[in-house]
């Protein structure tokens, strides 16, 4: 099953929109190898099963930023280089796990699966991100606190290396019984 795609092939597959990760339905039907018409068909006919936290529409404005980030966004199957007339459809994580329960075909099982893996790979990776950030942060504090203690400490120490000068007693030549 790992032969099946290759994870990268999936990673870049899964955008950040709405502040959602998700997968088109054109790239889901590419990696299904169905056409994106009739993934569309089986979602449409179990509409009840896809809310909007599941599966969005997107909007012309998201396509267009889409097609403008990535130069080679086009849809697959037939148009092959055109762009399709609809709109497409962003499916969230629980959106493609149940795509599972709609498309019944081995490959889509076994696609969902590896899908499935990458989310688990990236919110991991996110995870991690943030504790790293987090962990940098608390570093940096600490940091620019010790640089002021540090600073304390080295203006003390130059305060102590600095010699007070005495005033010089005059020394004049003494006669007789003159002292001063």
């Amino acid at each position: 099953m790992t032969n099946l795609i290759p994870i990268e092939r999936i990673e870049n597959k899964i955008y950040l929109i709405r502040g959602q990760k998700v997968i088109l339905d054109f790239d889901l039907a590419w990696l299904y190898e169905v056409k994106t018409k009739r993934l569309k068909e089986q979602v449409r006919r179990n509409n009840e099963r896809f809310p909007s936290d599941f599966m969005f529409l997107l909007t012309e404005e998201e396509l267009q930023s889409l097609r403008s980030q990535i130069a080679t966004l086009e849809t697959k199957g037939k148009g092959k280089g055109k762009y399709s007339k609809y709109l497409p459809f962003a499916f969230t994580e629980q959106g493609i796990a149940m795509l599972s329960s709609v498309l019944k075909s081995k490959r889509a099982v076994q696609v969902n699966i590896a899908i499935m893996r990458v989310f688990v790979k990236l919110n991991r990776i996110l995870t991690t991100h943030v504790e790293v950030s987090g962990k940098l942060k608390e570093l940096e504090q600490g940091v620019l606190e010790n640089k002021k203690d540090i600073q304390s400490v080295f203006g003390a120490i130059r305060k102590l290396m600095v010699v007070e000068e005495k005033p010089k007693r005059k020394i004049g030549f003494l006669r007789g019984n003159e002292r001063e």
